[in-house]
């Protein structure tokens, strides 16, 4: 594995643990929120960026890619939807 992957998967890491800190010190549901769309961007594109640069363009790097790719539309709109969902229960209405 590469330097750079390496590096890569280390501030992967690194950005979970700051998300972990972060979320623990966060106090409504809807920052915390932003902490888990946070973790999952930052996360996942080092390590798919250690993907890439450990492999090169394979079919294992372009599977990785998409997977990240359709996580990213998923979580947005989960996270939209759950907060919506905070939104309505605390009794704000738009």
């Amino acid at each position: 594995m590469t330097q750079l992957a390496m590096i890569a998967l280390g501030v992967g890491v690194a950005a979970a643990w700051l998300g972990m800190l972060a979320y623990l010190r966060m106090k409504t549901p809807l920052e915390r929120l932003h902490v888990v769309a946070f973790v999952n961007v930052v996360t996942g594109g080092m390590f798919v960026l250690a993907a890439w640069l450990a492999d090169g363009a394979s079919g294992r790097t372009l599977k990785c890619t998409a997977m990240w790719l359709t996580m990213l539309l998923v979580g947005s709109l989960s996270s939209h939807v759950t907060g919506r969902a905070i939104n309505l229960r605390s009794g704000e209405r738009r």
